[in-house]
């Protein structure tokens, strides 16, 4: 049986009962983890951000895409007709950084030689090219970054290969009765993890509840493990924990297509590296960048919309969760090293998530 993940789309069988896991190079080869950063990531969509960042005409907010991976300098802004752009952050002419901070501007202007840009990234002046044939012309203005946006939240993708749509559709529908205008970032509750570990073996240890009574004893008590569900779509997934206590669950409305359950939590992820955690309190954000074959970053944002419920249910301890799963993940990335370690084997009825990770994986390798 074919192992590179290169040219071997077909090397995780379709059919979880027969299937094998990933080869173990996966998780310690540096091909890979270069191949996955213009194969993968830059085709793939990324959160950027939320829209109170930018709340009034003329309000431009610099951001980095994947720092320390895909290191993309573009521009967020708010322009005088009230539209939100994404654009880059790179001026057209000697290449210089043109936004350096968040700021309010009619326009922006390269500090190198004085370029001005538009706040949907239209070129506007230059001193000094008068004589200059063919100028200006579409190449002069900022290239702009396709953006999309549900309730508050921004994403943008370098080189999209799929819809916006076919990555959120489902929680888009699922999720609309939630309260996300009273959502408010709470920066003392956002934090920044390190995980000595392969960015995918963070993804599969997210994408089951396999390991949850193992690793996660405290959540166990609050989860109903017989009724633990995950959901596939095309680049997502969903898993449902149900609460063994009511009191911990939503107030779900009739219009919910989960009313009558008693849901603790909604784990939504969204290929190939964003988690969106939906908890009575609010919703925890999850953002891995690569930093290494072997390293991973993980950026929490927390948005809390009743605080009078953040000490309960399954949200109750995030931090200490995460401190869980990064002591784990961090000794299976140990474990791949062995010579006697290669593939292994699929639960069918616990890992139907990682099992459509890997096909994804592959299927973008190839």
């Amino acid at each position: 049986m074919p192992t590179d993940l290169s040219t071997a789309s077909d090397l995780i069988d379709g059919d979880i009962r027969r299937a094998h896991t990933l080869p173990a190079r996966f998780y310690r080869d540096k091909q890979y983890f270069e191949e996955a950063r213009e194969k993968i990531f830059a085709r793939s969509w990324q959160f950027v951000g939320d829209s109170d960042r930018l709340t009034v005409p003329g309000h431009v907010v610099p951001v980095d895409i994947l720092p320390g991976y895909l290191d993309e300098k573009v521009i967020l802004t708010r322009d005088h007709q009230d539209k939100l752009n994404c654009v880059s952050n790179v001026c057209t002419h000697r290449g210089a950084l043109l936004v350096e901070g968040e700021c309010h501007t009619q326009s922006m202007r390269c500090r190198y030689h004085g370029r001005r840009f538009g706040l949907d990234g239209q070129y506007l002046s230059t001193p000094g090219f008068d004589g200059a044939e063919g100028f200006p012309s579409a190449s002069d203005c900022l290239p702009k970054i396709p953006m999309g946006q549900w309730k508050k939240f921004l994403f943008a993708s370098l080189e999209p290969a799929y819809e916006l749509d076919e990555v959120i559709g489902n929680m888009k529908e699922r999720l609309d009765w939630m309260p996300f205008e009273s959502a408010v970032l709470q920066p003392h509750l956002s934090q920044d993890y390190m995980a000595k570990a392969n960015w995918a073996l963070y993804c599969e240890n997210f994408l089951e509840g396999f390991h949850i009574p193992y690793v996660h004893p405290a959540l166990a008590t609050v989860l109903d493990p017989k009724n633990y569900s995950t959901e596939l779509h095309r680049y997502s997934n969903v898993q449902i924990g149900v609460a063994n206590n009511p009191s911990d669950a939503f107030d779900m409305p009739k219009s919910s297509p989960d009313y009558g359950k008693n849901v603790a939590a909604y784990y939504y992820w969204f290929f190939p590296n964003m988690m969106f955690n939906f908890y009575p309190w609010g919703i925890s954000v999850n953002v891995l960048v690569p930093l290494a074959v072997d390293r991973t970053r993980i950026s929490y944002y927390t948005y809390v919309w009743d605080e009078s419920r953040l000490g309960s249910g399954a949200g109750a301890n995030t931090d200490k969760v995460e401190r869980e799963d990064e002591n784990i993940i961090e000794l299976v990335q140990k474990g791949v090293t062995s010579r006697f370690y290669n593939r292994g084997r699929y639960s069918p009825n616990e890992e139907k998530g990682p099992h459509h990770f890997h096909r994804l994986l592959c299927e973008f390798l190839a």
